[in-house]
């Protein structure tokens, strides 16, 4: 049970990496607010 849950941790942490990286390389689709992104999420950006 250990080793499923810790796994299943490991795959959670990668899909929140890529989801940070996604959101951080686009923009807000809404003309009025674009929220503040985290500088660990800036690091990320390719622009």
């Amino acid at each position: 049970m250990k080793n499923m849950l810790l796994k299943l941790s490991g795959i959670v942490a990668s899909l929140a990496l890529v989801i940070t990286a996604f959101n951080s390389n686009s923009a807000c689709v809404f003309l009025v607010h674009q929220p503040e992104l985290p500088d660990e999420a800036k690091k990320l950006s390719k622009f």
